[in-house]
């Protein structure tokens, strides 16, 4: 079976990224991520698009948000060197996704479907521990140590406020990405709210049915 070439997308919370990891393991992929790819092509040579820096790095080094030409033009380079992927975090809108038609042929475009008050509940419940790095979540995944249960904390971006603002920032520009794919006629939708291994199941079988 050729390398398939997925394109995945949902909301934060919706479970990305344990889902691209399985399929990175199955599939024998390359998991392309749209901040890795900018990370890794920081020195990337840009002058001929005409923006006001050289290379990424110096929007990232600056902390300003890298043009949606700079983020196409990694895009495709990381795609290039892929003989498999599962994309992820890019096309943010209808725009980029109009680009990577012309970077590639997808297989499969899977949207992972999870409703907004389980996605706040996910979210709100994760924890990190200051020691580690190490992500918790209160409900689904507590530590089994005391001690590292008091000593977790919430991130910034964890609380409800910011969630709500995430997924409203999700639904005003990646929705209408969803509607696009579903208009071509491409669009996988996986109900991502039921057990992970159920959902793995579904992605599995809705992959290898795409190649």
């Amino acid at each position: 079976m050729a390398q398939p070439r997925i394109l995945i997308l949902g909301a934060p919370g919706a479970g990305k990224g344990t889902q691209s990891a399985k399929i990175t393991d199955e599939f024998d992929v390359d998991h392309i991520t749209t901040g890795d790819a900018l990370r890794n092509n920081k020195e990337m040579d840009i002058s001929e698009l005409d923006t006001e820096y050289d290379t990424p790095g110096e929007y990232m080094d600056r902390g300003e948000l890298v043009p949606d030409e700079v983020v196409n033009a990694i895009v495709d380079e990381a795609l290039s060197q892929a003989d498999g992927f599962v994309l992820d975090g890019y096309p943010r809108n209808v725009e980029q996704a109009e680009e990577l038609e012309d970077m590639t042929d997808l297989d499969v475009v899977l949207s992972l479907e999870v409703g907004e008050e389980e996605l706040v509940h996910r979210l709100t419940g994760r924890r990190m521990d200051p020691e580690t790095g190490d992500i918790y979540h209160v409900e689904y995944n507590p530590p089994e140590d005391p001690d590292v249960e008091a000593r977790l904390e919430q991130r910034d971006d964890d609380t409800e406020e910011t969630v709500r603002e995430r997924l409203s920032v999700f639904h005003e520009n990646t929705e209408p990405v969803i509607e696009y794919y579903e208009g071509e006629g491409v669009l996988e939708r996986v109900d991502g709210e039921q057990a992970p291994d159920a959902v793995w199941e579904d992605v599995k079988e809705t992959i290898e049915n795409a190649v």
